[in-house]
């Protein structure tokens, strides 16, 4: 049966803001507390979702989470009406407060990870939601998301929705943003590469300056739960040093689609070993990898992180050619543009790049790969995912005007304590679960 790659985009939320709540982010520690436009950022994402939809890739909407979480504010003690709870912590415990307003689910690479129906024993499309259990701000995404996924994937015959792992450091798991699959075709039995920071309970060196995020026992019990086979997984370590220079998920350093691994010299302990795995895997499978390896000496990774070059999605077009998506920092860094400008020269697999404005998300840390996750589907699967959830013309014209309608175009991190925000955004996701037929996913709903 055929199968294709879909990209299902986070919106981003009514309280999209630059709080500076993650530690390791370089940029999202470089702007804080600066004064952010939400209604940019939901148009930004949403323009990269119609062109690519336009140019004939599969792009689903995924939406929102409820935000601020009154439910995490009342579980730490604030009680009283919805109003006193906002101005007590504004008031008492402000960093509490950002983050329960995080609008952090926008970056749907974090929202789980996802193998084919090709790759589990049980035929199935597999989802783990992340637990995301090193930053308060997005441990408290997954339950929501779960809620999000089970109404957009609901045929249980089809997808399996697993609980996250549980919320320990041990088994921090931050999702598809340290998961890439290769394969011949989207259809045919892949190897499915998980990469980890640390090992909880084995040895090796350890990141110093920033903590590793993902460990390799949250990485192992998510392909056990999904029902992988030995021969279809591949477990990598980042190199410590990279995190310490910010790259605090795999998809800061690396991308993959298909047959090809498009990384930095620097990605990954002992590369070449891991190129070698790799390789003789997909080997077995029919299937010829290949990595372009982007050297130091022209690109470092201080350029990369800044310009997040590899925070790019690499898509296979319909006649069979790659595309690199890119943000538009990487056309402003000298660099990283000479590189980009060098692939039609190298013999590249990647033969074209399209740039986009997404300053806002980048602002805080997230490129084109971190707006979206990459749920591979045949044409039965596709025909069961909710059909309101697909990217399209008349789609994109009404979340068009619902951004219009219900968005702010100036938050700074005191407009949090603004009652106000809460009401807006309630009002907001209420009308989107309309657009998007998902039923009543928030608890302000029940």
């Amino acid at each position: 049966m055929q199968a294709f790659e879909a990209n299902f985009d986070g919106l981003v939320g009514p309280t999209h803001n630059y709080a500076g709540l993650s530690f390791g982010n370089v940029a999202s520690r470089n702007n804080e507390k600066s004064v952010a436009n939400p209604k940019a950022a939901a148009k930004q994402g949403l323009r990269k979702m119609k062109q690519l939809a336009e140019l004939g890739f599969h792009q689903g909407v995924l939406p929102p989470l409820e935000r601020p979480s009154l439910k995490l504010l009342r579980e730490l003690g604030f009680t009283g009406t919805d109003a006193s709870v906002i101005e007590r912590a504004a008031r008492e415990a402000p960093e509490l407060l950002a983050a329960a307003s995080s609008a952090s689910a926008m970056w749907t690479a974090n929202a789980a990870t996802v193998s084919p129906s090709a790759d589990t024993a049980d035929q199935r499309v597999h989802f783990t939601p992340a637990n995301l259990a090193s930053k308060l701000h997005r441990a408290i995404e997954h339950g929501e998301t779960r809620r999000s996924l089970s109404a957009i994937f609901a045929d249980e015959a089809r997808f399996k929705i697993h609980h996250a792992l549980p919320g320990t450091p041990a088994l921090g798991d931050e999702g598809a943003a340290n998961h890439t699959r290769f394969c011949s075709e989207y259809g045919a039995k892949g190897v499915e590469f998980f990469v980890y920071g640390r090992s909880e309970y084995g040895q090796g060196p350890q990141p110093q300056r920033f903590p590793a995020r993902q460990t390799l026992e949250a990485s192992r019990a998510v392909a056990r739960l999904h029902g992988l086979s030995d021969d279809a997984t591949v477990f990598a370590q980042q190199l410590p040093d990279v995190i310490d220079a910010g790259v605090f998920h795999n998809d800061v350093i690396a991308v993959g689609n298909r047959t090809t691994l498009f990384c930095h010299q620097r990605a990954f302990l002992d590369q070449p070993k891991v190129y070698d795995e790799l390789r003789a895997k997909l080997d077995a499978h029919g299937a010829a990898f290949t990595a372009i390896e982007v050297p130091e000496d022209e690109v470092s990774v201080e350029d990369a992180v800044s310009s997040y070059l590899f925070n790019s999605q690499l898509l296979t077009r319909t006649d069979g050619r790659q595309v690199l998506v890119v943000p538009q920092e990487c056309r402003e860094n000298a660099r990283v543009a000479a590189y980009l400008d060098s692939l039609g020269r190298r013999a590249s697999p990647i033969d074209d790049v399209l740039v986009f404005d997404l300053r806002e998300s980048m602002k805080n840390g997230g490129g084109p790969a971190c707006l979206r996750l990459r749920v591979v589907l045949n044409d039965a699967e596709r025909a069961a995912v909710n059909p309101a959830a697909w990217m399209n013309d008349r789609l994109f014209a009404r979340l068009d005007a619902w951004i219009d309608t219900h968005y702010r175009d100036r938050l700074a991190p005191d407009d949090l304590a603004d009652p106000k925000l809460l009401d807006e955004s309630r009002a907001a996701l209420d009308e989107l679960t309309t657009i998007l037929s998902l039923g009543a996913v928030y608890d302000f709903q029940r």
